[in-house]
C-alpha cells in the first residue's frame, strides 16, 4: 500500500552533527556533538542572537551544500521512493531551494516534493500534503505533528531530543530500524 511520507532534512537525512565543525571554527569552540543537548545553538556560541543569525544566514548555503548523508538513508529512501510518495518538509528558508535540490541531485535521492517552509512549525504543511507518517529529529516538532495530525512520527534519536515522548512518537536509532518500523506499519494497515 502506497503511503505519503513526510520527511525532515537536517538532522534526519543529513547527519545531526553537521553544524558542529562550522560552529567550532566560526566561534572558536571545541563542542562535541554529544554536548549539544538542546536544539538551539545560541547558548553554545555565546554571542548576541543577531550576530549568530547573521552568521547563520551567510553560512547556511555552504553548510547545506556540504551536508553529509546519514548512513543507511540513501538505501532506505531509494527503496521507499519506489513504494511511497516522499515529501521532504524542512524548516530551511525557501531561498535555499536551489541549494537543497542540487544536494538531493548530487546524493541521487528521489522525491515527490520538497517544501522549505522557513519555520519549525510543520503541522500545517504536514496537513496540507496529507502525510500518513512523519520522520523528524526535533522533539517538539515530532510531538506536535503526532498529536495535531494524528499520525505516527519517527523521531531519530539525538542528544538534543531526549525529552519524554508520547506513544505516537517512536524513537529510532538508525535508518534500517526506521525502514523495519515502516514496513510493519504498512503491513498492519492493510
Amino acid at each position: 500500500m502506497r503511503k505519503r511520507l513526510g520527511i525532515d532534512i537536517d538532522g534526519t537525512i543529513t547527519r545531526p552533527d553537521t553544524f558542529v565543525p562550522y560552529l567550532n571554527k566560526a566561534f572558536q569552540l571545541s563542542l562535541t556533538y554529544e554536548e549539544i543537548n538542546q536544539y538551539d545553538f545560541n547558548p553554545f556560541v555565546n554571542v548576541p542572537e543577531e550576530e549568530f543569525s547573521k552568521w547563520f544566514i551567510e553560512n547556511e548555503p555552504i553548510i547545506y551544500a556540504e551536508s553529509i548523508l546519514v548512513d543507511g538513508a540513501k538505501e532506505v529512501l531509494h527503496k521507499w521512493a519506489n513504494s511511497h510518495e516522499l515529501y521532504f518538509i524542512s524548516a530551511r528558508n525557501n531561498a535555499m531551494l536551489e541549494v537543497t535540490e542540487s544536494w538531493f541531485s548530487k546524493q541521487e535521492l528521489q522525491y515527490k516534493h520538497i517544501e522549505l517552509i522557513g519555520s519549525h512549525d510543520k503541522v500545517a504543511t504536514a496537513k496540507k500534503f496529507e502525510v500518513d507518517l512523519f520522520i523528524e529529529d526535533k522533539h517538539d516538532n515530532a510531538v506536535a505533528i503526532a498529536e495535531e495530525c494524528n499520525i505516527p512520527v519517527l523521531l531519530f534519536d539525538t542528544p538534543y531530543n531526549q525529552d519524554p515522548i508520547p506513544d505516537s512518537v517512536i524513537r529510532v536509532y538508525h535508518w534500517h530500524e526506521a525502514e523495519k518500523w515502516v514496513e510493519n506499519w504498512v503491513k498492519d494497515s492493510l
